[in-house]
């Protein structure tokens, strides 16, 4: 097993699952929110500040986390303001924010930057994961669970009937607000992993899986949690004997399970759905006709 023979491979799949117990559930909150592209455009907004961090220290984490952890939650805050101010959807704000921040980014670290250096903010490098990258990763996602397990009941309730929330406690824009922070810093701690492109992919895919197996929202984060992990044992295993690129094979694993759980998932799969019409149609062949 490359597991046991090689540290580079230890510390890739002790990187990759930490983020994937931590982004499993918040992408299981905003496919509640109806916001399952948000991810991915706070995944780009974060490129500015990553690229000025480089351009200021090279490839110092410290930097480049800084820079993208202060550029998501501006990004986050002048979408938030938008959708509050103007007639515009949330959403619709965040896609504006984010396609300029990712031209701004690529912009920037094309400047001094090479291709790979490009490649490496852009895809991340997992298998190149050092101790700093490691210890930021796991502590993210311990504070981010941490977080979600204190504020799940008013977050649940933020998700699915907000005026009820606002009715009945001030709670709810603090708890949106914190449920933005965990997003952007699990973002800003997953682009040393996967990169700015590929870490909404372990945050989204095995959320959206997991919906078809279990119904209720807890129930959907642990599994989230847990499908995100084993995609990443079985793509980081995929990309040692294939000799692929990490990444995509951990997104690519990943994919895999959301396309099973589409089709034999319990809870809406197509296999479900399937069999519930052939049920009905065969109990309305037994109904007898009326004269």
């Amino acid at each position: 097993m490359p597991f046991a023979e090689f540290g580079f491979m230890r510390r890739a799949l002790a990187g990759s699952v930490a983020l994937a117990l931590a982004a499993g559930p918040l992408g299981v909150f905003l496919i509640l929110r109806r916001m399952s592209l948000m991810g991915d455009a706070m995944a780009h907004a974060i490129l500015p500040g990553v690229a000025v961090g480089f351009l200021t220290a090279g490839l110092s984490l410290t930097a480049m986390t800084i820079g993208g952890m202060l550029t998501g939650l501006l990004v986050a805050m002048l979408a938030a303001g938008v959708a509050r101010l103007t007639p515009q959807r949330e959403d619709a704000s965040f896609a504006a924010f984010y396609l300029v921040s990712l031209g701004v980014g690529v912009l920037l670290i094309s400047l001094r930057g090479s291709n790979m250096d490009l490649i490496h903010v852009l895809f991340g490098s997992v298998l190149g994961l050092d101790d700093g990258a490691l210890i930021l990763v796991s502590v993210t996602a311990s504070v981010s669970l941490l977080v979600l397990a204190v504020i799940f009941r008013p977050l649940v309730m933020e998700c699915l009937d907000p005026l009820f929330l606002r009715s009945e406690s001030r709670m709810g824009p603090v708890v949106h607000a914190l449920f933005l922070l965990l997003l952007v810093m699990t973002l800003v701690a997953g682009f040393q992993v996967l990169g700015t492109l590929m870490v909404v992919g372990i945050m989204m895919l095995p959320a959206a899986a997991a919906r078809f197996w279990v119904v209720s929202v807890a129930g959907q984060m642990a599994l989230a949690a847990w499908l995100g992990a084993i995609a990443s044992y079985a793509g980081l295993l995929f990309s040692y004997y294939a000799n692929v690129p990490a990444s995509p094979a951990i997104i690519l694993c990943a994919g895999i399970v959301y396309f099973v759980s589409v089709t034999t998932g319990p809870q809406g799969g197509l296999w479900q759905v399937a069999r519930q019409a052939r049920a009905r149609r065969l109990r309305l062949s037994r109904i007898p006709e009326r004269d």
